[in-house]
């Protein structure tokens, strides 16, 4: 039978009601799992490793990050496959971010939760906690993994991490991944699509990273947009990199400030990302002149990422050298399966 090492850091599907209040709030793990006795008819061998106290993900942290990364790897020889029971706020940011501290990751690591808590009559929690402890655990014929990187499962679907996005409040359709196929659809049966899936090196071992460099701001183009607010981002001091959401395929207006604003920025050091406000589709900065000229400006194209996997890009090469030149570049690179590179 496969390990597999279930890290419940808290989220709806661990929620219980709070009787006083009537909100919800984390329950021990052991009542979830008083909640779900199928857990023992799984054909895996289960651990379990719980936060404590269990957090909201709208709390999750680059330290959190590292810490997950910790537990994976102290125990990395142990399992098979890892199930990380998560929030759906940020659970695209955690995706994404594993994704880029675990180098080399040759076992599945699979982040999965629920958007209604485990306990109530309708929930969407154990169909998605039973099938991604089973995806963790699948393995091919000769004993290697069938999807060996970091995924989200939710409502039949598994999906790159760093591909994927929150699309949906309440919904059990919660994410998708506009860019990239999904990596498997489950059903009836678990129907995987190997040849979108990561192809590591099993001679080499899987190296952990740990230190991120969160000095990133995010932020939105929009008609109106006031120099004087964008100077105040642009200006601070530990400001690092920017992750800027332009018009369709890469525009920005054409505003003589706000060109030079950016020349500025990036001449300074600041490295400026420009992904698109559209959920599907890449920035191509040559296709019109208002792109064009962003170029010109220093700002380099993050093709086709999402903003969760161009902001725990940045923070993890960010915290590895501190040469904005090198990030710069990695930043053009696929690293993990993330962007899908064309000339620009």
């Amino acid at each position: 039978m496969s390990r597999v090492l279930l890290i419940y850091t808290g989220g709806t599907i661990g929620m219980g009601c709070n009787a006083k209040t009537g909100t919800l709030e984390p329950l021990r793990f052991d009542q979830l799992s008083k909640q779900m006795p199928e857990l023992e008819q799984i054909s895996a061998d289960i651990d379990v490793h719980q936060f404590a106290p269990p957090i909201d993900s709208s709390d999750m942290t680059p330290r959190l990050w590292a810490q997950l990364v910790r537990i994976i790897s102290d125990n990395y020889d142990k399992y098979d496959g890892y199930v990380i029971l998560h929030g759906t706020d940020t659970m695209a940011f955690t995706a994404s971010a594993l994704s880029f501290m675990l180098e080399n990751l040759t076992k599945p690591v699979i982040l999965t939760g629920s958007q209604l808590p485990i306990g109530q009559l309708r929930t969407d929690g154990k169909e998605n906690l039973i099938t991604s402890i089973e995806i963790a655990s699948a393995k091919h014929d000769d004993g290697r993994p069938i999807v060996p990187e970091v995924c989200i499962y939710f409502s039949g679907k598994l999906l790159r991490g760093n591909r994927s996005t929150k699309i949906n409040a309440d919904g059990f359709n919660a994410f998708d991944s506009f860019n990239y196929p999904h990596l498997a659809d489950a059903g009836v049966n678990i129907v995987y699509h190997e040849e979108y899936i990561l192809k590591p090196d099993y001679d080499k071992p899987m190296t952990p990273h740990f230190a991120l460099d969160p000095n990133v701001v995010v932020f939105t183009l929009f008609p109106g947009i006031q120099d004087n607010i964008v100077r105040h981002v642009l200006d601070a001091p530990e400001l690092r990199a920017i992750v800027m959401r332009s018009y369709g395929s890469g525009n920005a207006p054409q505003r003589p400030w706000l060109m030079q604003m950016l020349k500025d920025a990036s001449r300074r050091g600041v490295n400026i990302i420009n992904i698109s406000q559209c959920a599907e589709g890449t920035v191509e900065m040559a296709r019109y002149d208002t792109g064009y000229q962003l170029k010109n400006a220093g700002v380099i194209s993050g093709f086709d990422s999402t903003v969760e996997s161009a902001v725990t890009k940045l923070m993890h090469l960010q915290g590895h050298y501190a040469d904005s030149n090198i990030v710069r570049a990695k930043m053009n690179q696929n690293l993990r399966g993330e962007i899908s590179l064309r000339n620009e």
